[in-house]
């Protein structure tokens, strides 16, 4: 179902489904050799949202094998994946840990949806870390992870609130301080918010953060020549393992500016890191560019507001 203004999901269903689908690649790659990444609540989250090919999945009774009966290239192309998604946690997680090495405090994760990082990670002391997402998608990881006996290594404070909607006052009130410096992780987000809404976020961010603020995100150039339909083609053998998610209707493709212009030319000092160098550094076969994947061709982005904003 294409996306509408004003729409809704659980962790089961359009948009949220891709944050328990992120999950499954984490607790995947969790299992991995290569130890880039260790979350061990991934597996345990996507079994509570219950969507079957997803636990069997992470059960692996789904494994590479399993795909390799689809087509030729299903194999490899699911392999690339996951070390996708473990290059990609790898980014985040390290941004966080320079984060606080910098000596920032106060980090939020926008659109949160099954990230267990604040209880995950080795937070220095007195970190409090913000989490937003829709109010259902909060409650279900919250009351999941608590049922887990898991407890947060930050002060963990949630925003249960809609991204469209006025989060920023709704963060404040959560008790963040726009006069600290502040870790801002935007990760998988983007390609779900129209391009308006990409500038209204990163105008929101650049505004409530104290210099010395770090961000994290990354930047799709594919997704200006993207067509969906090519797209579903090539995704049409995993519907055979139950996997029937309709990508292409839940993101926004288009014309669209580089977080990392847009904010560069807000004063922050920015860098971007091709998906192709993360496979290289941490040492994994750099996978061939699949022309119908636009998520091919992803640059992560950081930077740093080392200047007054004003």
């Amino acid at each position: 179902m294409a996306r509408t203004d004003g729409d809704s999901w659980d962790l089961a269903s359009s948009v949220g489904a891709t944050a328990t689908l992120v999950a499954t690649g984490r607790a995947i790659a969790s299992q991995d050799s290569h130890g880039l990444i260790d979350d061990p609540f991934a597996a345990p989250l996507v079994r509570a949202v219950g969507i079957e090919v997803f636990t069997k999945m992470v059960d692996g009774e789904l494994d590479l094998a399993s795909m390799a009966q689809l087509a030729p290239d299903a194999a490899e192309r699911a392999r690339a994946n996951i070390d996708e998604m473990a290059v990609r946690t790898r980014f985040f997680d390290d941004f966080f840990a320079d984060a606080g090495k910098a000596g920032i405090r106060q980090a939020v994760i926008l659109a949160s949806g099954l990230d267990s990082r604040a209880y995950r990670l080795a937070w220095p002391e007195g970190t409090v870390v913000y989490e937003i997402d829709q109010p259902e998608v909060i409650e279900f990881k919250t009351r999941t992870l608590a049922g887990l006996g898991a407890e947060p290594k930050a002060l963990r404070r949630t925003v249960p609130i809609d991204l469209r909607e006025n989060w920023p006052v709704a963060l404040k009130a959560a008790g963040f301080d726009p006069a600290k410096p502040t870790a801002w992780c935007a990760e998988g987000l983007l390609i779900y918010l129209p391009p308006r809404a990409q500038d209204q976020l990163f105008d929101h961010i650049a505004a409530l953060s104290a210099p010395g603020s770090m961000v994290a995100t990354e930047f799709v150039p594919g997704l200006k020549d993207f067509d969906p339909e090519k797209a579903r083609a090539a995704a049409a053998m995993f519907s055979q393992i139950g996997l029937n998610m309709d990508m292409p209707s839940l993101i926004y493709h288009g014309e669209r500016p580089s977080a990392a212009d847009y904010l560069a030319a807000k004063g922050w000092d920015m860098t971007g890191t091709s998906r192709s160098e993360l496979f290289v550094r941490h040492e994994l076969p750099v996978p061939d560019r699949d022309e119908n994947d636009p998520m091919g061709e992803i640059v992560y982005v950081s930077g740093t507001l080392e200047e007054d904003k004003d």
